[in-house]
C-alpha cells in the first residue's frame, strides 16, 4: 500500500512539472516580442535661468522586449517660458557688480570733461590775461620827437594828467628806431589810460620778464611736417589774436596777420612758402605770362576774422593799360582758377590787389596758393627783366667765361640765381640791369662788343645770341641764360672792359658798359645787391608791428566815425595816397584799421612812423600826441 501511495505521488509530481514548463515557455515567447511603451509625461518643471521649462517621459509601458521595438518619439520637452514666468532680477552680486561699473565711466567721462575745460581755459587765460595791461601793447614801439611847426600844435609835447582819475607817472628817453632824440617826460593822461586789471612799469625800455616771456610764448617752434623742408624758401609761426608777420628773407614775400584777424581765444600754426616753378606749374594759353612767385599760405581752412596781407613782387610794368592781370588761386584738387581781375574787384569778395609798381598786396579773408598771371592788351605791354652777370670766382686759365641770366624782376628768382651761382663757385661781376621785354614776339638778343683787341677775343662764331621770345614769355625757363666763352691773350691780363649790348628790335636795345677785374674778389658785390634781410621770419605779437596795440585802438576808434569836416580814415587814406581803394575801405567795419595795415606792410622796415603822426597832427586829432610816448613811457 505504501508503495503504490508512493508511486502515484511520483506520477502527480512529473505531470505538474511537465505542465509547468509547457506554461513557462509559453509566457517568454510573448515577452520576449513584446514593443515598448511610453509612460504618462510628467508635469512641467519651474522656469529656470535661460526662461524655460521642460517635462520626462519613460519608455517601461512595457519595456520593449528582446526582438520588440524601441518607443517611437523624444523622451523629453522644452517650452519658453512667458514674460510672467521668468525670473525678473538676477542675483545681488550681479546687479552689485554692474552698478559699479556704470558708477566708475561716469566719473572717467566727468574727469576728463573737467581737465579738456581746465586746459581750454588755462590756455585761453595765458594768452588773454596777459593783454590786458597797456604796457604789452606798446612794447617795441620807440616813436619820434616832433618839432610843431605851428604855435597850437605845441599842446603835442605836454600833455597834462587827468587829476580826476588815478593816474601812473612814466619817465624814460624819447628815440626813434633810427634816429635818437632829446629826454622826455610825461604823464599819464586820459589818452593813454592803461587798461584795467594791471599796471606794469618798463625800465630802461625793456620788458619785464613775465611779458619776454608771453611774447616768445607765440614765437614758432613747430612748424608742419607735411610741408618740404626747404627752410630758406618758408617761414613758420604760431599767433592768436595779437597777430604777426611772416617773412621769407631775400623774396620780398611776407605775410602780415593784423591783430584781431585771429579770433579771440584761437591759436593757429600758420605757413608761408614760395613754390619753386618747376614743382607748381600754371597752365598759361595766349599771350598769357607769369608776373609773380607762386606762394602759399596757410592752412586754408583757417577762420579770419579780418583780411591778412599777402605781399609779393611782381614784374609787369605796372600800366593796367597794358595788361589784364588776373589772381589765380589753386583750389582743393589743384586746378587753378581766377578770383579777381585786377581793376575790377568787387568790394564785397574776399580778395582784393593794390598793385604798386614793383609789389602786389593781396588782402585775403581765406589762405591759400596764390599767383599773378598777366595777359598782354596789345604790344606795348612789357615785362621787367633782371640781367646778372656772373663768371667763375678764380680764372687760372686764358679762357674766361661770362655767363649773363635772363630772370623775371622779382626777389625770389634772384636770390635762387644767386644760391645756385654760389654753389657752383660762381661771382657776381657787375651790378643787375633791368630791362622791359615787350610782348613783340621778338627773340631777346644779346652780344659783348669793344673789347681791347690786344688783350681779348671772343670765341664766338656768330655775332649775337638769341634767347626765344616764348621761353622768356612764358617764365617756365629755370635759370635761363646765355654764355659769352672769352679768351685774353696773356694770363697777365685781368682787366676787362667792354659793352653789353642787349635788344629785340634793332634800334630800340640798351647798352650796358663793364669794366671789371677778373683776379678781384667781388664776394662783397655780391651782399651789396642781396637783400640782407636779417629780422627774424616770424614775428608774433606787438613785436610785428610799428604802431602798439592800444594807440592803434584809439585811432581807429577816433577815425572809423565820420566827420562832417572831413578829418576821418577817408582823409587819412587820401593824405597816405590811397584814395583809389576807398570803395574797399568803406566796405570794412573799420576803415582806418584796414589803412592802418596796409600801411604797416609797407612801411615795416623803414620805419617810417614820422609820416604817419605827420598826417594825423594834419588831420588835427588829438591821437597824434600818442605818437610822442616812447616805450619806456608806457
Amino acid at each position: 500500500m505504501g508503495s503504490m501511495l508512493s508511486e502515484t505521488q511520483g506520477a502527480m509530481e512529473e505531470a505538474a512539472a511537465k505542465a509547468w514548463g509547457s506554461k513557462y515557455r509559453r509566457s517568454t515567447a510573448q515577452t520576449a516580442n513584446m514593443d515598448g511603451g511610453w509612460t504618462e509625461w510628467s508635469k512641467w518643471s519651474p522656469c529656470g535661468a535661460d526662461c524655460s521649462m521642460w517635462r520626462t517621459r519613460e519608455c517601461t509601458q512595457p519595456t520593449p522586449g528582446t526582438g520588440g521595438k524601441d518607443c517611437q518619439g523624444l523622451d523629453i520637452q522644452s517650452l519658453n517660458c512667458t514674460s510672467e514666468q521668468c525670473p525678473q532680477t538676477v542675483s545681488g552680486a550681479e546687479d552689485v557688480a554692474l552698478y559699479v561699473g556704470m558708477v566708475a565711466i561716469a566719473l572717467c567721462l566727468t574727469l576728463l570733461l573737467i581737465v579738456v575745460v581746465l586746459v581750454y581755459r588755462r590756455k585761453k587765460e595765458g594768452l588773454d590775461a596777459d593783454v590786458a595791461d597797456s604796457s604789452i601793447l606798446t612794447t617795441g614801439f620807440q616813436p619820434m620827437g616832433i618839432k610843431p611847426s605851428k604855435p597850437e600844435n605845441s599842446h603835442l609835447l605836454t600833455i597834462q594828467p587827468d587829476l580826476t582819475t588815478t593816474t601812473t607817472s612814466y619817465q624814460g628817453t624819447l628815440r626813434s628806431r633810427h634816429e635818437g632824440t632829446g629826454k622826455f617826460s610825461m604823464s599819464n593822461g586820459p589818452l593813454l589810460d592803461p587798461l584795467p586789471n594791471g599796471s606794469h612799469t618798463l625800465h630802461n625800455g625793456k620788458l619785464n620778464p613775465d611779458h619776454t616771456e608771453f611774447v616768445s610764448r607765440l614765437t614758432t617752434q613747430t612748424y608742419f611736417k607735411t610741408l618740404p623742408r626747404d627752410i630758406a624758401n618758408a617761414s613758420y609761426g604760431t599767433f592768436n589774436f595779437l597777430g604777426g608777420r611772416l617773412t621769407i628773407p631775400n623774396t620780398g614775400i611776407s605775410l602780415l596777420i593784423p591783430p584781431e584777424a585771429i579770433p579771440r581765444g584761437k591759436i593757429y600754426e600758420i605757413y608761408l612758402t614760395v613754390q619753386r616753378r618747376e614743382d607748381l606749374r600754371l597752365p598759361l594759353a595766349g599771350c598769357q605770362t607769369l608776373l609773380s612767385p607762386v606762394v602759399s599760405c596757410g592752412p586754408s581752412g583757417v577762420v579770419l576774422s579780418r583780411p591778412v596781407i599777402l605781399s609779393m613782387d611782381h614784374c609787369s610794368d605796372a600800366c593796367l593799360d597794358n595788361w589784364a592781370v588776373r589772381l589765380k588761386k589753386q583750389s582743393y584738387d589743384g586746378a587753378w582758377e581766377d578770383v579777381l581781375l585786377m581793376g575790377e574787384e568787387p568790394v564785397a569778395e574776399p580778395y582784393y590787389c593794390q598793385l604798386e609798381a614793383e609789389t602786389c598786396r593781396l588782402f585775403a579773408e581765406q589762405l591759400g596758393t596764390f599767383a599773378l598771371v598777366g595777359e598782354s592788351l596789345h604790344m606795348g605791354a612789357a615785362k621787367r627783366l633782371r640781367l646778372v652777370l656772373f663768371s667763375d670766382a678764380y680764372c687760372s686759365t686764358l679762357e674766361y667765361n661770362i655767363r649773363v641770366y635772363c630772370m623775371d624782376d622779382t626777389q625770389d628768382v634772384f636770390k635762387e640765381v644767386m644760391e645756385m651761382e654760389r654753389q657752383l663757385g660762381g661771382r657776381l661781376i657787375d651790378e643787375p640791369h633791368v630791362l622791359l621785354f615787350k610782348d613783340s614776339y621778338h627773340n631777346l638778343r644779346l652780344s659783348i662788343h669793344d673789347m681791347p683787341q690786344a688783350h681779348w677775343r671772343s670765341k664766338l662764331l656768330a655775332g649775337y645770341q638769341e634767347i626765344p621770345f616764348y621761353h622768356i614769355w612764358n617764365g617756365s625757363q629755370r635759370y635761363l641764360h646765355c654764355t659769352f666763352s672769352l679768351e685774353r691773350l696773356s694770363l697777365s691780363t685781368c682787366e676787362l672792359t667792354c659793352q653789353l649790348c642787349v635788344w629785340q628790335v634793332e634800334g630800340e636795345g640798351q647798352t650796358f658798359s663793364l669794366h671789371f677785374n677778373i683776379a678781384k674778389d667781388t664776394r662783397a658785390l655780391d651782399s651789396e645787391f642781396m637783400l640782407m634781410d636779417s629780422s627774424s621770419t616770424a614775428l608774433a605779437g606787438p613785436s610785428a608791428f610799428q604802431i602798439p596795440y592800444l594807440i592803434r585802438q584809439k585811432i581807429c576808434s577816433s577815425l572809423d566815425a565820420p566827420c562832417p569836416n572831413g578829418a576821418d580814415w577817408r582823409m587819412l587814406a587820401q593824405r597816405l595816397k590811397l584814395e583809389r581803394h576807398m570803395s574797399f575801405f568803406a566796405s570794412k567795419a573799420s576803415p582806418t584799421s584796414v589803412i592802418l595795415d596796409l600801411w604797416e606792410t609797407q612801411h615795416f622796415h623803414s620805419g617810417n612812423i614820422n609820416q604817419l603822426a605827420t598826417v594825423m597832427a594834419d588831420i588835427g586829432k588829438q591821437e597824434a600826441m600818442i605818437f610822442l610816448v616812447s616805450d619806456g613811457e608806457c
